[in-house]
């Protein structure tokens, strides 16, 4: 017993040294290190959960393992941030138990509270979450996932889980996860989406606790190259029209193969979600962009995050103390493009609360190429850079280090496509993959274009003709870009330029 005690002695020791030499080696700028996207202090993040927005604060909880930096037994852990760009850790909200992993879910406001949570006045905060049972999956059972919930009476400091769990249990469905719950106040009742397998099922509940079968989506709908999961319900106005919105990760069968995130535009009467169109759409169409969800209690404001990595290396990525970032927050909003209507994503409004004073330079005339860093002067990541023109044609910005290592984003007028190409980024041996060039569709027919690109230490945004084209990649160069190489077929004008540094948002230690 005494040696046993020595040696959790040892470990606690040696996991507290790792930890502080961590946060200090944050403080001096990790070389990978974002500076502007919430990564844990250390150790493995995953997919986003739970975000819900309580009395001036978004929660942010996240799959997190606190023991390793490579994916295993699934935690909440817990974030706060007053402006979606400063968090804070907090303690880890839900740990493993007797019914398995603590897998993805949602919180929700239960401001009625129909599930008899409340006491003494306090509104009842509710995890919605996949209890995921590893005994029952080594035995090869197809009712190892099933819904669980939680609660917080102190605006989800602590939690309590609800002892009559699981709520919700397997019908036989081996994907039975991520429960996604919305109030819908037409029928007073609660409705959740969730993954199951190859479609999405609906269920609704009058109290949290017993839930009803509704409809399903999607068998045979929409991309199939890998299970569903992560799904999302709203809506978002179109010129004072409601359009419901259906979120759906899919893993592999992106558009730029691995991770990616569809969704589907429709209506939805509390039973059935019916679709405008059949075509598959996608949020974002980097590689770097997934199992994203919208915070809850928002009011009309949708609020967008997603895991910033992918299935494919995420485990393998040249980071040590800890590994994954999540995107920028997006604001969503629809916007028609010819006949056709897309969700349209742009960074949220908070990013200027970050923004040093901007470079802007107007009729900007140059034949080929220009160094821009001779306009911005010395480029420091992380960065903002807006630019516009009159006509759309071939351009493309090259981020390079005298490396030789390069990043490369533009458009090609042929084939119609936006581009991010890494081939020659940086460090990319530890997945065949990863060096590719991705490609994504302009939607609008507009001779104009705007750009904006949101660059961090380790990832490039692209966010094209005011969100319609959205692409996010990460990147590991050696050495950190000090170039940036705007290029274009002939003469050309920059109608307008605009160089922002960004503050860093990591928390001083």
């Amino acid at each position: 017993m005494q040696k046993k005690i020595v040696y959790l002695m040892l470990c606690f020791l040696l996991t507290h040294s790792m930890v502080k030499a961590q946060v200090k080696s944050t403080e001096g700028g990790e070389q990978y290190r974002p500076q502007i996207h919430f990564t844990p202090k250390a150790h493995w993040m995953n997919d986003p959960n739970g975000m819900v927005f309580y009395k001036g604060v978004y929660h942010l909880f996240f799959q997190y393992y606190p023991d390793a930096s490579v994916w295993g037994p699934m935690h909440w852990a817990h974030a706060t941030s007053k402006d979606l760009l400063h968090w804070v850790e907090q303690p880890i909200a839900l740990y493993p138990d007797s019914l398995g992993f603590i897998f993805s879910g949602s919180v929700v406001v239960d401001k009625n509270n129909t599930s008899g949570f409340g006491k003494n006045g306090n509104v009842p905060l509710v995890a919605i979450f996949t209890h995921h049972s590893m005994e029952g999956e080594k035995a090869k059972r197809t009712d190892f996932q099933n819904q669980s919930i939680a609660y917080s009476l102190d605006e989800g400091k602590t939690w309590i889980k609800y002892a009559g769990n699981p709520v919700l249990h397997n019908p036989g469905i081996v994907d039975f996860r991520d429960p996604k719950v919305m109030w819908y106040e037409a029928q007073k009742k609660w409705v959740m989406t969730l993954a199951t397998k190859d479609r999405i099922t609906f269920y609704s509940s009058p109290n949290l606790k017993d839930w009803s079968k509704e409809t399903e989506f999607g068998e045979t709908l929409g991309a199939h190259g890998g299970v569903w999961e992560c799904p999302d319900l709203f809506t978002l106005d179109d010129n004072g029209k409601k359009v419901w919105v259906l979120t759906v990760s899919i893993n592999p069968g992106g558009p730029n193969k691995g991770s990616a995130t569809q969704y589907f535009l429709g209506d939805f009467d509390g039973h059935t979600f019916t679709p405008i169109s059949t075509d598959t759409k996608w949020i974002d169409y980097g590689t770097d962009n997934y199992a994203g969800v919208t915070w809850s209690n928002t009011g009309n404001r949708k609020i967008f995050l997603g895991w910033m990595s992918n299935w494919q290396y995420a485990t393998v990525v040249p980071t040590t103390n800890w590994r994954s970032a999540m995107t920028l927050p997006r604001e969503l909003q629809l916007k028609h493009a010819g006949s056709d209507l897309f969700i349209a994503s742009q960074p949220v409004s908070e990013l200027s609360g970050i923004q040093s004073k901007s470079i802007v330079i107007e009729n900007l005339k140059f034949a080929d190429s220009l160094d821009l860093s001779k306009k911005t002067g010395s480029v420091k990541f992380p960065c903002r850079l807006n630019f516009s023109t009159e006509k759309s044609s071939d351009f493309s910005l090259s981020f390079s280090n005298d490396l030789g290592e390069a990043l490369l984003v533009g458009y090609n007028k042929k084939s119609n496509q936006y581009f991010i190409d890494r081939t020659k980024s940086g460090k990319s041996d530890f997945e065949n993959g990863f060096a590719a060039r991705h490609t994504a569709p302009r939607f609008t027919n507009k001779p104009n274009m705007n750009i904006s690109l949101v660059i961090d230490v380790s990832s490039i945004e692209l966010f094209a003709d005011d969100g319609l084209t959205t692409m996010t990649e990460i990147f590991f160069s050696t050495k950190p870009y000090s170039k940036i190489l705007l290029q274009r077929e002939g003469k050309a004008v920059i109608k307008k330029l605009e160089y922002i540094k960004l503050k860093s948002t990591l928390p001083k230690q």
